[in-house]
This record gives C-alpha cells, sequence and structure tokens, in this order.
C-alpha cells in the first residue's frame, strides 16, 4: 500500500508552487487522488493535516504523530519528569517531529538544539534519540529553575536570561505565542 505521507507530500509541493485548482480549491491532483481512493487497493487516503511551511492556513498543534520518535519522546518526557502531552507539543512546535530540521538561528533537530546547549548537555543534537534526551533534560532544567512550566517553556525559547530580564515570560511575540500554544490543556 503506498504511504499517505509520499502522496501528501506530493500534492503539498504543487500547492506550495502554486499549481492551478478549482473553485473548491482542489488541485487536479488532489481530483484525481480523491477518485482513485477506495477503488485501487495501493491507494487509500486518510484525513490529516499537512504542516507545508510558508503556506497560508491554519496548522493544528496537536497532531496526532504516530512515527518512530514518539515512544522515544514519551520515555525522555518521564525520565524527566516533564508532563508527556507538554513535551510532545513542545516537539511539535520545535520541529514538526523532523529529525533533520534546522532553524536559521542553528538549531538542531527534533527538540532544536542549539550547538552549545547539545555540547552543554553531552548530547549529539543530530541522533533523534539523544536530541530528545538533551530537549527533555534541558526543559527540566530550567523547570527546576523556575519552577513554573510556562517559565520554563520561556527559557527553552527565548533562553534563560530573557526570562530573567523580564522577570517572567519576555515580551517578544514568538515566545508569548510559543508558551500559549505549548501550555494549553
Amino acid at each position: 500500500m503506498v504511504r499517505v505521507g509520499f502522496i501528501a507530500f506530493i500534492c503539498a509541493a504543487c500547492i506550495a508552487t502554486g499549481t492551478v485548482a478549482d473553485r473548491s480549491g482542489k488541485t487536479k491532483q488532489f481530483q484525481t487522488l480523491d477518485r482513485l481512493n477506495g477503488r485501487s487497493p495501493s491507494v487509500s487516503l486518510s484525513r490529516e493535516h499537512v504542516y507545508i511551511p510558508g503556506v497560508p492556513g491554519e496548522v493544528p498543534r496537536d497532531v496526532e504523530y504516530r512515527g518512530p520518535y514518539l515512544d522515544l519522546a514519551k520515555r525522555a518526557a518521564n525520565r524527566h519528569r516533564i508532563p508527556e502531552a507538554l513535551f510532545l507539543r513542545l516537539i511539535n512546535q520545535e520541529s514538526r517531529w523532523n529529525p533533520k530540521a534546522l532553524s536559521p538561528k542553528g538549531a538542531i533537530g527534533l527538540a532544536q538544539l542549539m550547538p552549545d546547549t547539545a555540547r552543554l548537555l553531552n548530547v549529539n543534537p543530530r541522533i533523534p534519540s539523544q536530541n530528545l534526551e538533551g530537549g527533555a533534560l534541558y526543559l527540566a532544567m530550567q523547570y527546576k529553575r523556575f519552577r513554573s512550566w510556562r517559565l520554563a517553556l520561556a527559557a527553552y525559547n527565548a533562553g534563560p536570561e530573557a526570562v530573567v530580564k523580564y522577570g517572567g515570560v519576555p515580551p517578544y511575540k514568538e515566545t508569548q505565542n510559543y508558551v500559549k500554544v505549548i501550555s494549553k490543556r
């Protein structure tokens, strides 16, 4: 059976590049896939949200990730006494579960560890299990320091110095949104 992820990737690429769509917003590729759905044993589609950087639209924050890093993330969260859901949302927000994610500022991997932070934690940020372990450990360190998950998240995103400087969540729009999205119940 064809993995929907690959099909979704191809369709997403078409959308991102401005492929012509009909009035309902569907591209010809989506129309073809819709026609094949259920007719062929090799095509099975399900309604899943696809995150496409740079394409406008609502991106669900609580993605039901079922990939190979889920158990590693849960174990890392539990090992460091971090609420599982909080850590899973953090990983989703940081990298959308992409182990090869690289930010413009140089953060690496699933938990988007900065190279200096990874060195401090003695983890290789390019190895997913170590990246998740490092992310969980760093978040736990921030929680131990600030005694608040909101402040720990702010420190994870903007740095602990910014949390100290402002005496709370820094007034940066990105950090305030980050804390709001990840700490929701």
